[in-house]
């Protein structure tokens, strides 16, 4: 066990990099199936080879009470054999960063559910001591049922006869993985209650033919009963305690209500399975795992999961059918991205499809489990990642299998984003959401009172008195409203098409009186920071070719959130064309939070101002951008005072409305670039991801802060509160492994050895001076 611990690299906790011990659980069952068998292959078989079972059956003992002695000896000894693995626990004690970062909690959970396996082991290895004299067949016999009832089921469950019959249920993999996580679900623990009652009452019944006693036995008969008993019960209520510190394995009542109002079966596939992940990888994979095993217990097994590989099942294909595999794949939302792998020959490309597709009758959603950011270690990228996976699958599971979706309407008639440049953005909506454009001349207010969420995106001529009336009171009434708006008039293409410079003016949109009653200003000025996306310019010309390079435009601001709130809790960073800055007002009853800024370094240029293109040749000096950053993106929650309070209804207004002073409770999210729910179109007209560069070929964060709103704009039961939950990173300290390596490998092989040496020298040492005399 040391060596595969501790030496191994496969599976060794030193080259995995985290204080955990999940190592040691997930290795130590198939060690179980062959010490245990060891343990048990002597108990009865022995007895009745050497004929001293008869002697001990004229004691005043029953069956039953030899049964369970013989029994409860070998789980002491399973016990004891557990002991020297604490060496383990305080080993990665002391190696953690900081020192004692380790989950007690969890692991003291792990240790009860390898306690249980052990226990259920030793009953089985008991039964089969008792089916044979000869041990050795009670070994093979002990370790057949083991492996079996460990991994058979399991196996079986996989042909596609017998998919529907749920058989890995039977098996002990799925009880025993969700307890080795510090997690004990009453339904687990009757599960090894059962299974280990089953084999010592089949054992009390080999033991009762070979004497050809009458099977009548009244405590075979009672034991059968009780675990008839236990199973019903465990199946109509159950409970759990979660032993981890961070109560992780803790799912959300949210949560718990979207898996019990399930009107069928919901199928989860996860992509993230592969050979040689690195650390990181492996943790978020095996928290995929253990998330998808607790909505599985919450949902009654109507969410079921699979982990599958796609490069394994493309390599073997030709070219040409690979290809299709792929934009099948890509068709579904599970894109492959090459991550960098450390190996012994130094890095290597890997690529991964952190995807997951949730699929409920023919309706489907990708989830993408794997949250980047700028800027952050990948340790932190996957801890970030896992924080977000109940959010990420609930709020799946919950958009696909509900009937009634929310209406989402983008507004148009004012210029705004066409339908190509928000393709993506309203498809991506569209499968949780009803999406559509609406006109707010022609809509009345009672048809767009319908709808759960208004996006204005980027107006670019002036909204009327009856238009202005329509969005105040759809709030009043309790409407929620995302505003992303551009207050100064600059776009690249048209700075392109005028000789490089142009000069950007103020827009006239008729909203600053509206937007100021509510709390906020956008100013007019443009936002220059030096953490910025970069752009295509051609630098000169190269055999009669133009020579393109990438370079910085400080007007394309890169804002990454450090906000707490679970809109943008640890989101990518945001890209924009053409911010400005925002001011938030005080105004009674309405709570203001920022979500996005500005770096540090930016600075703000008033409107007008001149563009040029040739400010990309300079280099931007730091002292001249430092300031404090600038507020970008705002939500307003509370009772919003109406614009048109003691004003008359505004003429062309056809349907009579009676004006609200004050709102219901109610939000807005202010958002002061257009820009930022905006596709690219490639030069053959086909809109890209929203979010996607294509001149720098990475993904930004921008469709996922579409997402989050919409969550957050329509959906009042708390599950975007989901994306707040924190856990702590438990690494190891790996200054002191790579100094301290050999001392600790050393250590853990030895020193278990050693402990198991001593006590059986003790306990020779006892048995000789109990029967010296």
């Amino acid at each position: 066990m040391g060596l595969f611990l501790w030496v191994f690299p496969e599976s060794g906790i030193l080259d995995y990099g985290y204080a955990t011990l999940d190592s040691l659980f997930s290795t130590a069952p198939y060690l179980f199936m062959f010490l245990v068998p060891a343990i048990t292959m002597r108990s009865l078989a022995e007895e009745r080879k050497e004929g001293t079972f008869e002697l001990l059956l004229t004691r005043p003992l029953a069956d039953w009470q030899i049964v369970l002695g013989k029994y409860f000896a070998c789980v002491v000894l399973v016990l004891f054999a557990l002991l020297p693995t604490l060496v383990y626990y305080y080993s990665v004690y002391q190696l953690g960063s900081p020192q004692g970062n380790i989950d007690t909690g969890g692991v003291t959970g792990s240790y009860i559910g390898l306690f249980l396996l052990g226990a259920s082991f030793a009953a089985i290895g008991l039964f089969a001591s008792s089916v044979s004299k000869n041990q050795i067949i009670a070994f093979t016999i002990a370790v057949f049922l083991c492996f079996f009832f460990y991994s058979g089921f399991d196996s079986l469950s996989q042909l596609l006869s017998l998919q529907s019959l749920d058989l890995q249920n039977l098996g002990i993999t799925q009880h025993y993985q969700s307890v080795s996580r510090g997690v004990l679900d009453t339904r687990d623990l009757a599960y090894f209650i059962i299974l280990t009652g089953l084999f010592i009452c089949l054992t009390l019944f080999v033991l009762n033919r070979q004497r050809q006693k009458p099977l009548k036995d009244r405590i075979l008969i009672t034991s059968a009963v009780v675990l008839i008993a236990l199973g019903i019960l465990s199946g109509a209520t159950f409970t759990r305690f979660d032993f981890t510190k961070e109560k992780r394995f803790t799912i959300s009542p949210v949560t718990r209500n979207i898996m019990k109002r399930l009107k069928g079966p919901v199928k989860v596939t996860v992509y993230l399975q592969g050979d040689n992940f690195p650390a990181d990888l492996k943790r978020l994979q095996r928290a995929t795992r253990d998330m998808l095993i607790d909505l599985r217990a919450y949902s009654n097994d109507r969410v079921q999961f699979e982990f599958i590989d796609p490069l394994a099942q493309i390599k073997g294909l030709p070219d040409e059918q690979q290809k299709k595999m792929y934009d099948s794949l890509e068709a579904k939302g599970i894109v492959g991205e090459n991550r960098a792998a450390k190996t012994d020959n130094g890095v290597s490309q890997l690529l991964i499809f952190p995807e997951a597709l949730v699929k409920f009758g023919d309706r489907e959603i990708a989830v993408n489990l794997l949250q980047t950011r700028i800027g952050l270690s990948d340790e932190e990228i996957a801890n970030n990642s896992i924080q977000n996976l109940e959010y990420s699958f609930s709020s799946a599971i919950k958009k696909v299998s509900t009937n009634g979706k929310p209406i989402i309407g983008f507004t148009e008639g004012h210029h705004e984003l066409t339908d190509l440049q928000l393709n993506d953005a309203m498809k991506s909506l569209s499968d949780g959401y009803n999406v559509g454009r609406i006109n707010l001349k022609t809509i009345p207010l009672t048809v767009l009172l319908k709808m759960q969420l208004l996006v204005i995106p980027k107006p670019d001529t002036k909204f009327s008195e009856v238009e202005k009336f329509k969005i105040d009171q759809y709030l009043m009434r309790g409407g929620r409203v995302l505003w992303a708006i551009d207050q100064v008039s600059a776009e690249l293409d048209s700075l392109r098409g005028h000789g490089g410079e142009q000069m950007s003016f103020p827009k006239q949109l008729d909203l600053d009186d509206q937007l100021f009653t509510y709390g906020v200003r956008i100013n007019y000025d443009l936002i220059a920071d030096m953490s910025c996306a970069q752009i295509p310019l051609s630098t000169g010309m190269v055999g009669g070719q133009a020579q393109i390079q990438m370079l910085p435009w400080l007007y394309y601001p890169l804002f990454i959130s450090v906000s707490k709130n679970p809109v943008v809790k640890n989101l990518d960073a945001i890209r924009s064309e053409f911010a400005s800055t925002i001011d938030t007002l005080a105004t009674k009853n309405v709570k203001k939070t920022i979500l996005l800024t500005s770096s540090p370094y930016s600075k703000k240029l008033s409107a007008p101002h001149l563009l040029s293109l040739q400010a990309v040749e300079q280099e931007p000096n730091p002292k001249d951008f430092l300031s404090t950053p600038k507020t970008v993106a705002v939500l307003l929650e509370g009772k919003f005072k109406s614009d048109f309070q003691n004003r008359p209804l505004p003429e062309g207004l056809n349907e009579n409305v009676p004006i609200l002073p004050q709102s219901v409770p109610t939000k807005m999210i202010v958002i002061s670039d257009g820009d930022v729910f905006k596709s690219q179109v490639g030069s053959d007209g086909s809109p890209y991801p929203l979010g996607y560069d294509h001149y720098m070929q990475r993904n930004f964060g921008n469709k996922t802060l579409l997402l989050n709103i919409a969550d957050y704009m329509t959906d009042d039961s708390g599950l975007i509160e989901l994306r707040a939950r924190e856990i702590k990173i438990r690494l190891l300290n790996r200054a002191r492994i790579r100094s301290e390596k050999l001392y600790w490998q050393v250590v853990n092989t030895i020193s278990p050895l050693g402990l198991l040496v001593i006590f059986a020298i003790f306990q020779h040492y006892l048995r000789k001076r109990k029967y010296a005399h």
